[in-house]
């Protein structure tokens, strides 16, 4: 990825796993956060962020976390970017790429009885909770913000089959959320893996293999070219 300005801080910051740091002059217009569905294959250049990058000719800052999560309130956590809120960094933005809530429901709570960690994410409504609460903090600074979803099972003994019906809930909330505000975009990618291909997924089938990320990437710049 570009614009990676190491001073100290920097490197602090990149070897805690926070991402990129943003460079001085502030001049990128799009900034990632979000977790290992972002960060992945993100060391090879074959990320979501950097399919982004490669799509429309310009740098996007990416400060996406693998393991981070919406609800995280250990604070050395936080500052390691592991609270997805946590990696917002200062800048002129235009456009906020963001995903999170899988980690969440998965490693939260197993994708079991999790009503309760659901509504402290977001509302059915989509009005409240901690991700309309950061959506809303992410608006208020100018940027348009683009929400991602997560990709489904490809349906061949992946560990997240059962993930299903929470993962279709949390984004119906999140949708509903988009709807309320034209400067929120959702971009599902609930019919992106046909059933049995498990070329959209990394070899743990839980991950985006580089076509997905690629995939998803256009998407994302679809929207922001218009």
């Amino acid at each position: 990825m570009k614009f990676l300005y190491l001073n100290l801080c920097a490197v602090v910051c990149l070897l805690a796993g926070c991402g990129e740091y943003v460079p001085a002059d502030k001049s990128p217009r799009i900034l990632a956060m979000g977790d290992s569905m972002m960060a992945w294959h993100a060391g090879d250049d074959m990320g979501v962020s950097d399919g982004i990058e490669q799509i429309l000719g310009e740098p996007v800052i990416d400060r996406s976390v693998v393991g981070a999560r919406v609800l995280y309130n250990l604070p050395i956590s936080g500052a390691m970017g592991l609270n997805i809120s946590k990696q917002y960094a200062a800048g002129n933005w235009d456009w906020i790429v963001m995903n999170g809530g899988g980690n969440d429901l998965w490693l939260g709570c197993g994708c079991l009885k999790c009503n309760t960690k659901m509504d402290r994410m977001i509302a059915a409504d989509g009005a409240s909770g901690e991700i309309a609460r950061n959506v809303t903090a992410l608006r208020k600074t100018g940027a348009q913000v683009i929400y991602i979803g997560y990709l489904r099972s490809p349906g061949r003994g992946s560990i997240i089959e059962h993930c299903r019906e929470e993962a279709n809930e949390l984004e119906a909330r999140i949708a509903r959320m988009a709807q309320a505000d034209p400067g929120v975009h959702f971009v599902s990618l609930r019919t992106m893996v046909p059933h049995g291909d498990t070329t959209f997924h990394a070899g743990d089938r839980i991950h985006p293999s580089p076509k997905a990320s690629r995939a998803i990437a256009a998407r994302v710049a679809d929207i922001i070219s218009q």
